[in-house]
């Protein structure tokens, strides 16, 4: 199944301004009215649900298709998918062209909009905001998420004690891969990278809170996976790491963060596909980093 995967991740390195703050609120009314946002500047995670739910907004705006033009759809397990008008069609890409008109009776044109569904999926940890996105057929675009976990133990506690805090999410065999002896690094990779795989294969099958996370078992060295023992067959987990920062005003200095990525996306093959993108050019391809910046200066056009 040709399903094309592109992650847009957002690096929130400031707050928003009470204006900003007020003026993607406002927005977020309009367009989203039902996303369960509160009007609270002063919570940093009202800010990261802001950007999440306008990141749909900001793609569709980029790839040029009016507001008006396109509908967000949810299944009943709260998958998206975006569906846009019978008479536009478009492409998903870094390069997309502009929206062509097209006639609605014609039989191509009905069959290639079947297949031009996009289905997409949001996630954030502390100032990364991400969104994996495919097109496709409804019922493939759909089956697509994202995990992101900072590679950092909360203030005040080890890695070991983060780790040994999260078992009961992990299998015995995963818990044997962290390896507590090994150091502080080793151990917050390999916690955050099991977790961030868990995450985005459970946000792409729809699960909702409350899931034991115990019943899938990632077995990293031998690039398997299984829930509840079976072979998670036709699955692809796309597997990075994105490296952020920021400069510390008055100093040669940067705050520098680290994030464990995951796509996973269900492909209808029979076997379990891996990538392990360390490649910066390969995954410029598909991946896209972006400002807050960026969304704030088209934030009051989101609603055209």
């Amino acid at each position: 199944m040709d399903c094309p995967i592109l992650v847009w991740m957002l690096f929130t390195n400031r707050e928003m301004t009470n204006d900003e703050y007020a003026r993607c609120h406002a927005v977020l009314r309009q367009c989203v009215p039902h996303a369960p946002v509160r009007n609270s500047p002063t919570e940093p995670e009202t800010m990261r649900q802001l950007v999440a739910f306008l990141l749909p907004l900001l793609m569709m705006r980029h790839r040029r298709v009016p507001r008006t033009r396109w509908r967000d759809n949810m299944t009943t397990s709260g998958k998206h998918w975006i569906e846009q008008a019978r008479t536009t069609s478009f492409c998903i890409s870094f390069d997309c062209p502009l929206i062509h008109a097209v006639p609605d009776d014609n039989p191509v044109t009905t069959a290639h909009r079947a297949r031009s569904m996009i289905g997409y999926h949001t996630a954030y940890d502390h100032n990364l905001v991400g969104m994996a996105m495919t097109q496709g057929r409804r019922e493939d675009a759909v089956n697509i998420g994202i995990g992101i976990k900072e590679i950092t133990a909360p203030p005040g506690m080890s890695s070991n004690d983060f780790a040994i805090s999260l078992y009961h999410k992990l299998t015995p065999l995963e818990q044997n891969f962290i390896q507590l002896e090994q150091g502080e690094e080793i151990v917050m990779r390999r916690l955050c990278l099991i977790l961030a795989l868990k995450q985005a294969y459970l946000k792409a099958i729809g699960q909702p809170i409350g899931f034991d996370w115990s019943r899938l078992e990632f077995n990293i060295p031998g690039k398997t996976a299984t829930g509840d023992g079976r072979p998670l067959a036709g699955w692809e987990f796309r597997v990075w790491t994105s490296e952020l920062g920021w400069p510390i005003p008055n100093t040669d200095k940067h705050v520098m963060q680290k994030y464990q990525c995951a796509v996973a996306f269900f492909r209808r093959t029979r076997d379990i596909r891996f990538i392990w993108q360390d490649d910066a050019k390969q995954l410029e391809s598909w991946v896209q980093f972006i400002t807050l910046d960026q969304l704030l200066n088209v934030a009051d056009k989101l609603v055209e």
